[in-house]
């Protein structure tokens, strides 16, 4: 039998870093964020003999390990094996033999939640696999578990949420870990507007959010208050952004954005840098009416929000520069799994039924 899942990628449009502890803790975080169709997949493949093989295409690796009740989380593949230890020892699980492969339509560090949305994507697998009795927010909580305290990586809670759940979400984050996920019901005509006033632009370059991330936590737990009273401002600009998204204000939506990234700035050093700049420089000269680095910053991807009447010259301006315009439609569906059964065993279903 063959296991697949997938997960959506997300665009963290506005309160982001508000979702990241000592901050949310203290204060409370807010975030909107938005699923596209660019995922996270997973295969897991039941074979024969007394190892487990782990592919990851994003860490260019391949490794096997002896059948147990957990594998050593060092090295690459961290997130299998996080998550392949986790559910072992969770669920007691009996050791078996398989081959799992993971990879994403995105590089790792583009800004699009791909390491949170990857743990979302195998433990969505070992699921369907194992029948587990996780749902979404059960889903979205253990693989922020596994990431942020079993494997100990850098980073905030709202990855793991967008990928369960799917779709716009506005969400609460409060102290103690407790997450309310309020799913929008978005108009067709506003999703469509969107999708032709917006502009995502992969600039070549990852990066890692951790260092990012670690400034932005010391700053808080400093009392640094230009750092602290800018994160205030974004996380009160995911209130007035769902208000403009449901409302289809796309002129408000590009305001926020802007203001929202000039206050992002402020969190930490790295979070801009001379090539970001250059293509917020080269959008806006052509037309573009906001732009904001999705995720914690450094790199990645940038969303740009544009007259659709003046997309192309934009997306010219942004090509010269030698990245990458990325095509991409809003989803509505979280993380889902489904089994592959061969051949002859749907052969005996089919004929059991007749």
């Amino acid at each position: 039998m063959i296991i697949r899942s997938k997960a959506p990628l997300r665009l963290g449009l506005a309160g982001g870093g508000s979702d990241v502890s000592p901050y949310s803790d203290i204060y409370g975080g807010l975030i909107l964020n938005a699923t596209i169709n660019l995922y996270a997949y997973c295969t897991i493949e039941e074979t024969e003999g007394d190892q487990i093989t782990i592919c990851s295409y994003d860490s260019h690796s391949q490794e096997t390990h002896p059948l147990g009740a957990s594998i050593p989380a060092e090295g690459k593949a961290l997130l299998v094996k996080g998550v392949y230890n986790r559910v072992m020892r969770d669920f007691s699980l009996t050791p078996v033999p398989f081959r799992i492969t993971t990879w994403n339509d995105a590089p790792a560090g583009s800004g699009l939640g791909t390491s949170s949305t990857m743990v979302v994507a195998i433990l969505k697998a070992f699921v369907e696999w194992k029948g587990l009795p996780l749902g979404d927010y059960e889903i979205a909580r253990i693989a922020y578990e596994i990431e942020r305290k079993d494997l100990g990586l850098s980073g905030g809670k709202q990855d793991q949420y967008a990928a369960s759940f799917g779709g716009f979400n506005y969400m609460e984050f409060l102290p103690g870990d407790v997450v309310i996920v309020n799913p929008l019901k978005v108009k067709r005509w506003i999703l469509d507007e969107l999708e032709s006033s917006m502009i995502l632009y992969f600039t070549g370059a990852s990066r890692s959010s951790a260092a990012i991330i670690d400034e932005q936590k010391k700053n808080t737990s400093g009392g640094k208050s230009d750092a602290i009273e800018a994160m205030h401002r974004i996380k009160q600009s995911a209130v007035d952004m769902k208000l403009a998204v449901l409302k289809g204000d796309i002129d408000g939506f590009a305001k926020i954005l802007s203001d929202a990234w000039e206050d992002k700035k402020k969190m930490a050093s790295g979070i801009t840098n001379p090539m970001i700049q250059e293509a917020m420089d080269a959008a806006l000269g052509a037309g573009a009416k906001a732009g904001k680095v999705s995720g914690a910053g450094g790199g990645g991807f940038i969303m740009f929000v544009v007259d659709p009447t003046r997309k192309v010259e934009v997306e010219n301006a942004l090509r010269n520069l030698g990245g990458t315009v990325m095509p991409f439609q809003f989803t509505d569906g979280g993380a889902h799994g489904w089994k592959i059964y061969p051949t002859d065993r749907v052969e005996a279903l089919r004929g059991s039924l007749r």
